[in-house]
């Protein structure tokens, strides 16, 4: 299944133009120029993180929650059924795609991630705030057998797997300020507490146990440097902002390869309806890079899931999204489906991501 999105990427300006309408038709906003990075649009959009510092010795805390779904087969960027990405019968070798035989034994047909975070932050002082975030996946993939499936040809399965992912934690650091703009650069690093490797017998329909593919496994088995660099302008009742952020693991982990880097870009806009309620339009272009080195276990010509040079591509989502204070209380809901995407070889296609959070500080 793919999200029908009514414009093109090229209509991102005229969506901004009609959300900067919508507050001018608002009578009800009044902003002083003393305490403008307070209201509603104080923080960037649910997707976003990193973009906000603290108040010396004070708190955060924030629980946010992601759902993403992924639904049929893509080659670059174009879609194969089912059908097609398991091969016709009698070709046990599967699709042929970049000279790589692959989904001989089963092809991935559609998948849902969720993903629970617990972010802490503290200021630490005027221009530094610490924060840690837990992560915790629930990752589950439904599949068709190919000809090489000990269980038979065209029956389906799911796997599930879940637990502790990888835990990010760095310092964001005001370098500089005014009343109405921030640059903030953000110095993160992950961890490896996410487990990568898990065999299953569902498969091969009990026949014999295999290590789950790549997007099944929680972690990336590797630290890696997250460094990140936002710019936020405040005007009387918008506010925008930019933010290029990083994913870059460090050597090979202990199973032979290590997660490919990663590059995002966000811009956005967020406008006042009220001093206590917000709503925001936010561009990503998101790219991906392959795998370096191999698990052993993942064997290519079984499942397109385990061949490093399939998990790069381009990836473009828009969030349409609204923030709202209550109470001391925050919180922050949007809508992301991903309008265009270029795959290296066969992936499963994206189709949309729905973020929600709720923080307080004190």
């Amino acid at each position: 299944m793919s999200i029908e999105v009514p414009f093109d990427i090229g209509d991102l300006m005229l969506l901004r133009k009609l959300t900067f309408a919508l507050a001018v038709a608002s009578a009800s906003v009044g902003v002083a120029a003393e305490g403008r990075k307070s209201l509603a649009d104080k923080h960037g959009p649910a997707g976003i993180m990193g973009d906000h510092l603290h108040e010396p010795g004070e708190w955060m805390v924030e629980y946010k929650f992601m759902l993403m779904s992924m639904e049929d087969n893509l080659i670059g960027k174009d879609k194969v059924s089912d059908a097609e990405a398991i091969g016709p019968p009698g070709m046990p070798a599967g699709i042929n795609v970049d000279g790589v035989m692959t989904n001989a034994g089963a092809a991935p047909t559609n998948m849902t991630m969720e993903m629970h975070m617990l972010h802490v932050m503290y200021g630490y002082n005027e221009d530094v705030t610490l924060y840690s975030m837990l992560m915790l996946p629930s990752l589950t993939m439904d599949h068709i057998r190919g000809d090489m499936n000990p269980a038979g040809r065209g029956s389906s399965f799911t796997t599930h797997n879940s637990g502790f992912g990888d835990t990010s934690f760095g310092a964001l650091l005001r370098m500089y300020s005014d009343e109405c703009q921030d640059w903030i650069a953000n110095l993160g690093c992950s961890v490896p507490t996410g487990d990568i490797y898990r065999e299953s017998t569902i498969p091969t329909g009990g026949a014999a146990s295999q290590a789950l593919p790549y997007p099944m496994r929680l972690g990336s088995g590797t630290f890696n440097f997250k460094p990140g660099l936002t710019y936020k302008r405040f005007g009387e009742w918008w506010s925008l902002g930019y933010q290029f952020q990083t994913d870059l693991p460090i050597g090979r982990n202990y199973r032979g390869y290590s997660v490919g880097d990663e590059f995002r870009f966000n811009s956005w806009t967020s406008v006042l309806l009220t001093d206590n309620w917000a709503v925001s339009l936010r561009g990503e272009h998101l790219w991906r890079t392959a795998f370096d080195g191999e698990d052993p276990a993942t064997a290519n010509m079984v499942i397109a899931t385990n061949v490093e040079d399939f998990r790069g591509g381009y990836w473009y989502n828009i969030g349409i999204g609204t923030q709202f204070m209550k109470a001391g209380h925050y919180f922050n809901f949007e809508f992301v489906p991903t309008v265009a995407q270029d795959l290296d070889g066969i992936q499963l296609e994206s189709d949309y991501s729905v973020i929600a959070s709720w923080s307080k500080a004190w």
